[in-house]
């Protein structure tokens, strides 16, 4: 069987269950970057990949109409962000084939307004809605899209983006910490991400008489606004700015921290550092709007769910875990149990082959997951 994954760039998000198809497919399987890694993200940390089975179609017109023959003669073909003329034919011609999206409606006010995304909608989704085509959900609002437009019927499946999971000491990790509250938030500084909100945090926390330290990594255009923030409202003793790290330093970096906050809003697709976060350590509270959070945070079990944008919410969720640390471990265990066991790249890849033979054999009416990646999305 040949797979092939067609996208615009290469990046660490999509390359760990790329290798775990790679290793189950061989020769069979294909990734197509369509563009060059962007410089904002090799200023952000990102680094440039190299793999075998990479087809960088930007890089010669052979390569190119190499992508174009992949696309349409492969046996199963995902396509995420790239241009849907390049499947066109195939979903024709009932060839299977996978959708890879985060959400669709992240600004609600665009979507009921631009008849322009309503007929890309129509184009690519809604009209292949009989074909074995298919939609893998890089977000848990992915499906109830999909529902709106009455795309993708009974044909949705959890999918996201699968970072490694190390073996680490993770008793040791846990241990270190005790007695020494870190904080960790790690996002490009935009208005949509608030970071604003862990700075107001601190404020209150601080006001209550929490012994903590906030560390705040990255860059962006909220940067100095967030810096300003925080002196106005007297945190700088307990608030630091991080700036720009390599990846690799950002996970050695959440094993010494004992809580994450992922603050962002619904513009946040799907949110990799959250798996990051749970993989290395952290007990983990996040904004319900987030993409990634239904699928891999259950509430009061292996992290936190506040109100999005809600400071009052989050602060009552952070004081949860500062009030009992025996907690924020459990939940940090539980993280990583849920990231080792379920939402592994191995886990997905082997996930989505069986996937792929139900769908093939005709038994898709018999399938019955219900967690983890691949399971039904609804």
């Amino acid at each position: 069987m040949t797979l092939t994954f067609l996208t615009n760039l290469v990046n660490h998000h999509q390359i760990c269950v790329a290798d775990e198809l790679y290793g189950r497919f061989k020769e069979g399987y294909v990734y197509v970057a369509f563009e060059p890694l962007p410089e904002w993200l090799r200023k952000g940390g990102y680094q440039e990949i190299e793999r075998p089975y990479i087809l960088k179609a930007y890089e010669s017109e052979e390569n190119r109409a190499r992508a174009e023959a992949l696309a349409y003669e492969s046996d199963v073909v995902i396509i995420g962000s790239a241009s849907e003329k390049l499947v066109r034919r195939r979903l024709q011609e009932n060839k299977i084939t996978f959708h890879y999206n985060e959400r669709w409606f992240k600004r609600i006010s665009y979507h009921l307004l631009s008849p322009r995304l309503w007929k890309r909608i129509f184009c690519n989704h809604i009209r292949y809605r009989n074909k074995p085509s298919y939609m893998l959900c890089a977000s848990a609002f992915t499906a109830p899209d999909a529902r709106k437009v009455f795309a993708y019927p009974g044909k949705c499946f959890k999918w996201g983006y699968f970072t490694r999971v190390d073996d680490f000491n993770l008793e040791a990790s846990l241990a270190a910490k005790r007695g020494n509250t870190r904080i960790m938030w790690c996002a490009r500084f935009l208005d949509w991400k608030h970071p604003e909100l862990p700075v107001k945090l601190a404020r209150r926390l601080k006001d209550t008489g929490y012994d903590f330290r906030l560390d705040m990594y990255g860059s962006g255009v909220e940067l100095e606004r967030t810096k300003e923030l925080a002196g106005r409202l007297g945190v700088e003793d307990v608030v630091a700015f991080k700036g720009n790290l390599p990846n690799e330093e950002i996970l050695q970096e959440m094993r010494g921290h004992n809580i994450f906050l992922f603050t962002s809003d619904r513009n946040e697709g799907w949110g990799a550092v959250l798996n990051e976060a749970m993989s290395n350590g952290c007990a983990v509270v996040a904004s319900d709007k987030i993409g990634s959070v239904p699928f891999l945070v259950k509430d009061r079990v292996n992290g936190l769910v506040f109100k999005s944008e809600d400071l009052d919410s989050l602060t009552s969720r952070v004081r949860e875990l500062l009030d009992v640390p025996t907690v924020c471990e459990d939940y940090a265990r539980a993280a990583y149990r849920t990231m080792r066991e379920e939402w592994s790249p191995r886990n997905a890849a082997g996930s989505l082959v069986n996937l792929i033979g139900v769908i093939m054999a005709g038994r898709l009416e018999e399938y019955k997951k219900s967690e983890g990646p691949c399971s039904w999305a609804r």
